[in-house]
């Protein structure tokens, strides 16, 4: 079956650019140009608006509503799959490795992802435990089309997620990684401490509202990307993780949504990401592989949570032969057991 693709696959080299000029020759490959220019929206525009929050102590209510609408709507989703992208593939080159800090440590307080955390949850424990009973954040134990266990899931996470990940890297003689796990985790929280004591509501608003929201999406993500395992086996990419093709968050966020490509080639470029799925239908199909067209990983969640399947038999894209919507809700929902182990 023919398989038509709208996300993005081009990058235009904005040589004429001043911005371009000067860091083009910084950065380790060339495309990964739209982040310098989203750190630069982000550092000029999101960061003086929290400081502003900060300095005028008695503004109008609805001043830090727009913040925090601006961060979800327009800079968040963005934001962390730029983190994603440059904990795959540092964006500076070695002669300016400190720069690569920039990102994680300055910009990510301000979406409440506390240092270090992000780069050793998904990269160095995620990956490699490949959402199997060893992964913190596997989705096997859980039906995937149940809210309550999805609430399980989501309380675990928040309340013993960060001291299970250092915990993991612990038992495995990784102590470093679980040492700077834990001084991020430290210093985001006497971060927000010491800020109550400055100005409440703006703390809330930039710092504490940000990290309890950026941990549920992450989570409601991660379900969804996972969510629909092959339980012959679920050890098998191609069986236990989704692709998402044709979508407007593929356009904001870079091509998250080829999740299997990333797992099955996690160092493979974001531009690069459509062209490679379409090289390898046959192999998707061959391994009954689940691609679904115009829906993101937030609106599959939802739909779970709902069991909407005949709106995700809709998008369901049929690799192979034709099946009828009745046998794609079968199959899908043969997906979403829980595993009993």
């Amino acid at each position: 079956m023919e398989v038509i693709l709208t996300d993005r696959v081009d990058f235009k080299n904005e040589k004429s650019n001043f911005i371009a000029q000067f860091f083009l020759p910084l950065l380790n490959d060339k495309r990964d140009l739209p982040f310098i220019y989203l750190a630069l929206k982000i550092t000029f525009i999101l960061i003086p608006a929290a400081a502003l929050l900060f300095i005028v102590t008695d503004l109008y209510w609805a001043w830090y509503v727009a913040y925090l609408l601006v961060l979800l709507i327009v800079f968040l989703g963005p934001y962390v799959l730029m983190l994603h992208n440059v904990c795959h593939r540092k964006l500076f080159k070695k002669t300016i490795d400190s720069l690569n800090k920039y990102v994680p440590w300055v910009l990510g307080i301000f979406f409440g992802q506390t240092p270090e955390t992000y780069f050793y949850h998904h990269v160095t424990m995620h990956h490699p435990e490949n959402n199997e009973p060893e992964d913190l954040s596997s989705t096997m134990k859980y039906r995937r089309d149940s809210s309550r266990a999805f609430l399980r899931y989501l309380v675990s996470f928040y309340f013993t997620g960060v001291v299970n990940l250092a915990l993991y890297f612990k038992n495995k003689a990784r102590n470093k990684f679980a040492l700077r796990i834990m001084c991020g985790e430290l210093f985001y929280t006497t971060l927000c401490v010491g800020l109550c004591f400055v100005n409440f509501k703006a703390t809330l608003t930039v710092f504490i509202l940000p990290l309890v929201f950026i941990r549920f999406a992450m989570m409601a993500g991660n379900w969804a990307q996972h969510a629909f395992i092959d339980a012959t086996k679920p050890e098998s990419i191609y069986g236990n993780s989704i692709t998402c093709i044709n979508t407007i968050y593929n356009k904001k966020c870079f091509n998250d949504g080829y999740h299997i490509g990333h797992h099955l080639r996690p160092y493979l470029h974001w531009t690069e990401m459509p062209a490679n799925f379409k090289e390898n239908i046959d192999t998707y199909n061959k391994n009954k592989a689940i691609v679904f067209s115009g829906l993101d990983y937030f609106q599959i969640w939802f739909l779970l949570m709902i069991k909407n399947y005949k709106k995700l038999a809709k998008s369901f894209v049929q690799l192979g032969e034709p099946q009828t919507t009745e046998e794609i809700i079968i199959f899908l929902k043969s997906r979403t057991r829980k595993f009993n182990y």
